[in-house]
């Protein structure tokens, strides 16, 4: 029997998050890596973690930092936009608490009877929702910082 490490192979990804009250933060947070098929976890997973904490890397100062996740007003990173028949595609206008207002898209596979935006926002169990700024770029959205969502479809 080879005995196996008990730790988790993580990466370092990339993100800009803002924090209440302190502002923007660059830094990257730890994604788990599959073993079997080298992908990084979605950043998603990690920010509607049920643990009230992140961990977030800086590299200046260096330093680790742990962020309070309900204090995360957003968060945003690189990745592609999903294409395809099987996802529901939602416009939309994003106002928060800080003034900010977010344009993008809500990029998801939905169930038939719960596509609408409506739908997508009530989902109880993630904190953040991911809206898509560009063909490239993520923006998470904490709930709880959400004034109000406007329909652009």
């Amino acid at each position: 029997m080879i005995d196996k490490p008990l730790k988790i192979a993580k990466a370092l990804r990339h993100v800009s998050m803002w924090v209440h009250p302190e502002g923007l933060v660059s830094g990257s947070i730890f994604v788990t890596i599959g073993e079997e098929t080298g992908t990084q976890e979605d950043p998603r997973y990690v920010l509607n973690d049920d643990s009230p904490f992140l961990v977030l890397k800086r590299s200046n100062p260096d330093e680790l930092r742990f962020y309070n996740r309900a204090s995360i007003t957003r968060v945003e990173y690189e990745d592609e936009k999903p294409d395809g028949d099987k996802y529901t595609h939602l416009s939309c206008r994003v106002h928060l608490m800080d003034g900010s207002v977010i344009d993008g898209d809500i990029v998801e596979v939905l169930p038939n009877d719960h596509e609408r935006l409506y739908d997508y926002l009530n989902q109880g169990q993630e904190r953040f929702i991911r809206l898509y700024t560009s063909d490239k770029e993520i923006c998470m959205v904490n709930k709880s910082y959400i004034i109000q969502v406007v329909n652009q479809s």
